[in-house]
């Protein structure tokens, strides 16, 4: 689990009243708020979380680190009383930065979660100026998530935030996630994110698609699976369908093989025909041929070692008649 300092920045401008989440886009933030706190504490005992708000009269940190859900919950109260003005999202991250500098536990590494429910303005909005922020932020090792919903939500392809991540970013450490409106919870669409997939133990590729909110069934889980209850279900059902897609893209490939691989080729005329290969020594042939060598080089061995030969066919027929001539010798001689 990681050992990490977050500071949660909240968006408390004047568009956090609208009621596009329910039951308003600042309780909804709210109960955001306490689903990150509880599971980065529960995640790790020594991970602390600071709260600090970006908009009224400008970016305030209300609790710097803390484990007490109840000074979160004590802070969320008083925001409440600031709703109001614009939110200055550049000043908010140097602020949060500057906290997080001051962090009791060297140790902890630094995260920064902001929430984003209002449109982009002034140095937020320059695009050139995010990103040298958020280069100098990961020069110092700081990582950043933005949760864009309502009016945060950049349309477009050319987005400011979706940028800043990228730049910030060092071995996926930094997440941007968007959350439109719809029957979800802002709460259930963060904890079921990968946002917070590290934090859970949860390997973050089996945690789907879950922030679009688009998927059809199962409380917009992918296959119907909620991969926070059940990872190792989730993680199979995902590889299954990745060794489906695999077997019918080959049989695809299979059967849109060219046709000129499946025309027959044209036959030969005699006189082009290929002369027939000679025919190769049948097994029978070859074994019998082992063998008498075989049997010869044994009859060599014994011979060598002064040993008695058995002698097969003629070879054994000549021997006995030059025994005998032999024989009729000695007694001719001995007359």
């Amino acid at each position: 689990m990681p050992l990490e300092a977050t500071l949660i920045v909240i968006d408390n401008s004047e568009y956090m009243r609208n009621g596009d989440y329910l039951p308003n886009r600042f309780q909804a933030q709210s109960d955001a708020v306490t689903t990150l706190f509880q599971t980065k504490v529960d995640s790790n005992p020594e991970n602390t979380v600071g709260f600090m708000t970006m908009a009224a009269k400008g970016p305030e940190v209300l609790v710097t680190h803390t484990k007490d859900l109840g000074q979160i919950l004590s802070a969320i109260h008083s925001a409440q009383d600031k709703i109001g003005g614009a939110a200055d999202i550049p000043t908010a991250i140097a602020v949060a930065q500057l906290a997080l500098k001051h962090r009791s536990n060297k140790n902890l590494r630094q995260r920064i979660i902001v929430f984003v429910a209002s449109p982009l303005d002034g140095q937020g909005a320059d695009e050139k100026y995010m990103v040298r922020l958020a280069k100098k932020l990961k020069k110092n090792n700081v990582a950043v998530d933005f949760i864009a919903f309502g009016d945060g939500i950049e349309l477009g392809e050319r987005s400011i935030l979706k940028t800043f991540i990228d730049t910030v970013n060092s071995g996926d450490n930094s997440h941007y996630l968007t959350v439109p409106p719809g029957p979800h919870l802002l709460s259930d669409m963060i904890l079921n994110s990968p946002l917070l997939a590290g934090d859970r133990g949860i390997p973050e590729e089996a945690m789907g698609d879950v922030a679009s909110g688009s998927a059809p069934g199962g409380g917009g889980f992918e296959f119907g699976v909620d991969p926070s209850l059940d990872p190792e279900l989730a993680m199979a059902l995902r590889m299954s369908m990745e060794e489906e897609q695999a077997r019918q893209a080959a049989a695809a490939q299979a059967t849109s093989s060219p046709a000129s691989s499946s025309t027959p080729a044209p036959a030969l005329s005699s006189s082009q025909a290929p002369s027939a290969p000679p025919k190769p020594a049948t097994p029978a042939a070859a074994t019998e041929d082992e063998e008498d060598e075989e049997a010869m080089l044994q009859r060599a061995l014994a011979l060598s070692q002064g040993q008695d030969v058995e002698m097969a066919g003629g070879e054994e027929e000549d021997a006995i008649k030059r025994a005998m001539n032999m024989s009729m010798k000695g007694q001719d001689q001995q007359k």
